[in-house]
């Protein structure tokens, strides 16, 4: 919905489709014309669709022709990728479509060229967002070499804070990380404890009072495996397992 002072702005339908389908054309019109119906408040409304190309074969366009022709506005990620002058944005959105060999040279452009505007920490967050659900799996020191990206603004993103849930305090953060930290200083691993644990409920559901026992009494070099660790886990099978093998 466009922003209480800008009531001259169309409301903006996001749609993203990255693939060709047959049937995507007649797709969006009737999911558009359901959302507009369940929406009172949307009245001046476009639909914006991202995707790789325009070429790709998205339906016969001839029953939806109308609203395609005065209602959608296309974002092609090819082109954007290719085009210096694109928005930074749009660029930043292009990286979904990039070879991972491609992508350090990439951020690293884009990130200098929004250095010291206010749209920098914008594309950290997009850039971070599109690297961890990319990547899955890969190490948090990957993610950043990948793009460009420096610890600190990393854990800073949006991206870090909602997926990892580790934005609380940048120490710890840092430790979970990166693993850095390589003291027993105690301050350090309550720190990592008490994220490892946070994340573990989220992901395994309730813990009992000696699984707790037992990540507490790990040492920091343990927590920061487990806490790389359990991004792959499933459930509390997963967990119960790794705790056998390493406690």
């Amino acid at each position: 919905m466009p922003p209480p002072e800008r009531s001259d702005l169309p409301a903006l339908i996001l749609e993203a489709q990255m693939a060709a389908d047959a049937g995507f054309l007649r797709r969006l019109y009737a999911e558009t014309a359901r959302l507009v119906q369940q929406e009172p408040g949307i009245e001046r409304w476009r639909v914006v669709v991202l995707c790789p190309s325009c070429q790709l074969h998205f339906g016969d366009p001839a029953p939806v022709a109308e609203f395609v022709e005065q209602r959608v506005q296309w974002i092609e990620l090819l082109s954007a990728a290719a085009n210096p002058t694109a928005p930074a944005l749009v660029q930043a959105l292009a990286l979904l479509l990039q070879s991972e060999q491609e992508l350090p040279a990439t951020t690293s452009a884009l990130r200098a060229r929004v250095a010291g505007s206010s749209s920098a920490a914008e594309i950290d967050d997009v850039i971070a967002a599109i690297l961890v659900a990319r990547f899955n799996g890969r190490s948090i020191q990957e993610l950043c070499a990948m793009g460009g990206i420096t610890l600190d603004d990393f854990t800073q993103s949006v991206a870090y804070r909602e997926i990892f849930g580790r934005g609380e305090a940048q120490g710890e953060a840092r430790g979970v990380a990166l693993g850095e930290a390589r003291g027993v200083a105690l301050g350090q691993v309550q720190g990592e404890a008490k994220v490892t644990l946070r994340q573990l409920s989220r992901r395994c559901g309730p813990l009992s009072g000696e699984q707790e026992s037992m990540i507490r009494s790990l040492p920091l070099e343990r927590l920061e495996a487990l806490a790389e660790a359990l991004l792959d886990f499933e459930g509390m099978a997963n967990l119960n397992a790794w705790l056998a093998a390493n406690t």
